[in-house]
């Protein structure tokens, strides 16, 4: 089985390599054209940001001509195909890959919406390479997604609004837009419609860390492993501290730090930073 998934999913390039992913690009288009997100690094994007101010770049998906394209490749080796992506609440991603796989001769083609982004579409992807790589049936490896997208949480705070306003991404975000300046929204993906909700805000990115904290310990008992990827744009302290105040609260298994990839960081500027959480009985017989 092959597994198709974007870059919205956050992985690494050494870690696309590593579970033998197939990714979809992402776009962001400048002033000057269009630019595949791969061949920027986080830091450089904001760096263009900054110096693009006030203006903010926009995003742009593939077609479903470049999923045709890519499904009738990957077809050629005889398997089935796995095509997990962003949630159709923050991106018409994955409408371009229905439209391509409906149109791809000879793929065997299933489209899964992974309900969120970012570290939650990560584990779900990682999860369906290792069990491809296992031998599991498809339909033992969407049960298991299922699952992944119900008990995965994504979680993050933002120093300002106004990148995800500019995107179009704010979702029910949009009554903070109003509020004091210098609120510090935080945030997390609705599983029930896969769009952008607020959990509360703060003054302080310190106060906001306490409070995605509080919000993950309440999610999941002291007794649950978990595996947690915190992620953020140029907040290495800050990634630092929310890493710390999750170890010493929660049964923490396996952690790691990564950077926002490019195409997500257009919409959240570099002022991000926050986690997707997975318990670990959820992967841990595919490891």
């Amino acid at each position: 089985m092959k597994i198709l998934t974007d870059k919205a999913a956050n992985f690494t390039f050494e870690e696309e390599k590593a579970f033998d992913l197939n990714v979809a690009p992402l776009y962001i288009q400048f002033p000057e054209g269009e630019m595949d997100s791969a061949q920027l690094s986080p830091d450089s994007l904001y760096e263009r940001l900054k110096a693009m101010k006030p203006k903010i770049p926009t995003t742009a998906q593939p077609s479903s001509g470049i999923f045709k394209e890519m499904y009738e490749k990957l077809a050629e080796s005889g398997e089935k195909i796995l095509s997990i992506h962003l949630s159709e609440g923050l991106s018409g991603t994955i409408q371009s890959a229905r439209l391509g796989a409906e149109q791809a001769l000879g793929a065997d083609v299933t489209v899964f919406d992974s309900m969120t982004l970012s570290g939650g579409q990560r584990f779900q992807a990682m999860a369906a390479s290792l069990a491809a790589k296992a031998d599991w049936a498809m339909e033992a490896i969407l049960e298991r997604l299922h699952d992944i997208r119900d008990k995965v949480e994504v979680v993050y705070a933002l120093d300002t609004l106004e990148y995800l306003a500019h995107g179009g991404r704010i979702g029910r975000v949009q009554s903070l837009l109003s509020s004091v300046l210098n609120i510090k929204p935080v945030i997390h993906v609705d599983k029930e419609d896969g769009k952008y909700s607020t959990l509360g805000k703060v003054r302080t990115l310190r106060r906001s860390i306490a409070m995605m904290t509080d919000h993950i310990e309440g999610l999941y008992t002291r007794e649950t492993p978990l595996w947690i990827t915190v992620l953020h744009g140029q907040l290495g302290e800050d990634a630092e501290r929310l890493a710390a105040a999750l170890k010493e609260r929660l049964n923490v298994e396996r952690l790691e730090i990564l950077r926002v990839t490019p195409i997500l960081g257009v919409h959240t500027g570099p002022g991000i930073v926050g986690l997707a959480a997975m318990p670990m009985n959820l992967i841990s017989d595919l490891l």
